[in-house]
């Protein structure tokens, strides 16, 4: 993880894709503000969970807010990379329906600012379509959909074998559990925080596997973990839908911008 407090106006420039899938849930049809102010360095304050996140992801502590600035691009291979290039990957998961996406994965820099001291909201907000949240490879986390209230029943076959892929942007994304994070750092370990500021963690809790039952209908609970002994609430990968998030985030949503 990198801490500093210099930022710099990012533009990027696409050639839309034609593809063949339906991926409207990737469509990245969320709301984006643009020239956010330079936080102030500050990162004596922050939690110690986010140490966990990896050197090519800048976080910084900004008044009530962490600030956390990415590109997005995964830490591990995938056949969504240019053949021929040092991260491409060929499949070699253990989905016998998968097909790649005509979709190829691009840096997109994106800056993310979760609360610092995050609460129960006291009206939830459903999360949107594209990133509600951000993983500690700075990967982004997307929810449970293909597109409005449309399963990931068709798109899961296009996940790599890291269970990640790119929108038609080529933002590579999770919806489901992060393969090469829980397979690196354990199936319990901090997966990321959603944009309400309350962690992500993997499948197993205690040394058992968290099933949706174990859960709220937000997909979290409360309880102590490794990162906050004195405990918070939380929330869990399950292998079943809605995997990451239920119905909506907890506490009150942060801000993607790009």
């Amino acid at each position: 993880m990198t801490r500093t407090s210099s930022y710099f106006n990012f533009r990027w420039a696409f050639a839309v894709i034609p593809f063949m899938l339906s991926l409207a849930g990737c469509d990245s049809s969320w709301s984006m503000a643009e020239g956010e102010d330079d936080p102030t360095e500050d990162t004596g304050n922050l939690p110690a969970a986010f140490d966990h996140f990896t050197d090519d992801v800048t976080v910084t502590l900004d008044g009530n807010e962490i600030v956390l600035v990415t590109t997005g691009v995964p830490n591990h291979g995938s056949p969504y990379f240019a053949t021929g290039t040092d991260q491409y990957e060929a499949y070699n998961g253990t989905n016998p329906n998968f097909r790649l996406n005509p979709n190829q994965i691009r840096a997109a820099e994106r800056t993310y600012r979760i609360p610092l001291n995050p609460q129960e909201a006291s009206t939830k907000s459903a999360t949107p379509l594209g990133p509600i949240g951000i993983s500690v490879n700075g990967v982004p986390i997307y929810n449970q959909y293909a597109g409005p209230d449309q399963p990931l029943t068709r798109e899961i076959d296009s996940f790599d074998q890291y269970n990640g892929h790119p929108q038609n942007f080529g933002e590579y994304h999770y919806h489901i559990e992060p393969l090469y994070i829980t397979a690196t750092r354990g199936r319990d370990a901090l997966i990321g925080f959603l944009l309400d500021g309350f962690p992500v963690y993997g499948p197993e809790e205690n040394g058992r596997t968290v099933t949706n039952a174990d859960l709220d209908e937000y997909h979290g609970h409360f309880g102590p973990t490794p990162d906050y002994p004195d405990g918070i609430y939380h929330y869990h990968i399950t292998d079943q839908d809605p995997y990451i998030n239920g119905n909506g985030f907890f506490g009150t949503a942060g801000t993607v911008t790009r």
